[in-house]
Formats: C-alpha cells, structure tokens, sequence
C-alpha cells in the first residue's frame, strides 16, 4: 500500500499524502515514502516544481504515535525539501497539526484554504516543537510563535498567513495557486534552483547550528514519563493528569 499518492501537469509533480485512515500522521513509513519520491523529483528533469497536498480533510496531524519516525528522520525529510533544487508548493485544504506545521515552514511556499486550522499541540501531550522549529523559527513571526508553541491554541488561515505560515489563502485554494504555478512554469530551471538557494542559505544555517541538539531534546521528550502519560491520554481521548 502506498502512502503517497504521484501525478504530474505539465512540469508540476503532485505528492499527496495518503493516509486519510490515520490523518496523514508522520509515520515511519510516510516519511520514507515521502523522502523517496522527493529524491525521484530531484532526478527528473522533466519536474519543474513540486506541489505537496493531501487526501482526506487533513494535511497532516503530526507525528504518527503509535509508528513515530526517527527524530534524524524528520529533520533529513525537513533539509530536504530545504535543499532540494527545485521549488516545493504545499496545498492545503484542511486541517495542521504539530509536526505537519513544519513540513509546512520546510516548503518554498504554502497556500491554505480559508477553512484550514493550524495548531503546534505539542506542549499538551508533554513534548516541545523540537524539529520543526528548524525552519519555523527563521521564516515565522517569533511573537506568533512564542503564543502558539506555548498554548497549544488552534488558529485559522487568516492568521497563518499573516504570521508567515502561509504565503497566501483564499476560499478557493486551486485559484490562489493558479498565478503561482504559472510563475514557476515560466521560470528557468537554473534560475530557480539558484533564487532558492539565495532564500533559503539562512535556513540551512540553522540545520546546520541546531538539528543535532534538538533531534536529542526530542528524542529525550518522547522518552520522558510526562510524554508517556501525554500520548497516552490523547489515544485514550481523556485529559493527561496535568490539566487543570
């Protein structure tokens, strides 16, 4: 069974997220399938630029709790939409959560349907937004941040592109992409390999500075008896022992 879903129009590669049955949560499995097509995308010079979506009225919930990948894993899968030479479009018309927040801050630019939410649900089951802060924190308004990295508030598309989660958003998701993809289409393929090593030199500088520190805090979080008793409550659907 595959978990992402490939089509191609006229130079644009559509990844979809395919695993509406679990939310699109980050599995092992998912992030490898994803890390995978991505390097096929990187290979085919037919791909001009990459659109990530979704299936289901989710992008993606986070990380997957019962089938989590490796901490290394998410923040390779991170650089590499980072690095790859090749401008990465997200689409989204529904919901984000926590870890598919920085799948979102990874990509070149993200266009969301006005219904979309957006939430960092971290701190609620005991844990940090460790590795998606590698590029959440250089591309995302830090007052923003520190309000919803701290209570776990969800939030509306407005105000995902006002913070600069989201490049644009509108009712119709398709019609606010259309003008964009256009503009890759028409653009060199040298041209936009080098303008996107131009925007993102200052992200990268963070992976380098910071993704070994923060792969040990999370991994060292999820290893902890609050996150035990935090994940736990959430697949039981009940408050974790903290709330007050």
């Amino acid at each position: 069974m595959t978990l992402i879903g490939r089509a191609r129009a006229r130079g644009i590669e559509t990844l979809s997220l395919d695993s509406p049955a679990s939310r699109n949560a980050l599995s092992a499995a998912l992030v490898g399938e994803l890390a995978d097509a991505l390097t096929d995308c990187a290979k085919d010079t037919d791909v001009r630029a990459i659109v990530l979506t979704h299936t289901g009225n989710t992008f993606c919930a986070g990380a997957d709790l019962r089938d989590p990948p490796a901490p290394d894993a998410l923040v390779g899968l991170l650089r590499q939409i980072v690095e790859l030479r090749k401008p990465v479009v997200a689409r989204v018309t529904g919901h984000v959560r926590a870890g598919g927040l920085g799948l979102l801050a990874a990509c070149d630019i993200a266009a969301g349907a006005t219904a979309s939410t957006f939430a960092f649900t971290e701190v609620r089951i005991g844990v940090a937004p460790a590795v998606i802060s590698l590029p959440l924190l250089p591309r995302t308004d830090p007052r923003a941040l520190a309000r919803y990295y701290l209570t776990g508030e969800r939030f509306e598309a407005p105000e995902a592109a006002r913070i600069g989660l989201l490049t644009a958003t509108g009712d119709d998701v398709d019609a606010v992409l259309e003008p964009i993809l256009d503009g890759l289409r028409r653009a060199a393929p040298q041209g936009l390999a080098e303008t996107k090593a131009l925007l993102t030199a200052k992200v990268l500088e963070t992976f380098d500075r910071d993704a070994a520190d923060l792969t040990a805090l999370s991994a060292r979080l999820f290893a902890s008896p609050q996150a035990r008793e935090g994940m736990t409550a959430f697949l039981e659907r009940r408050d974790p022992t903290w709330v007050l």
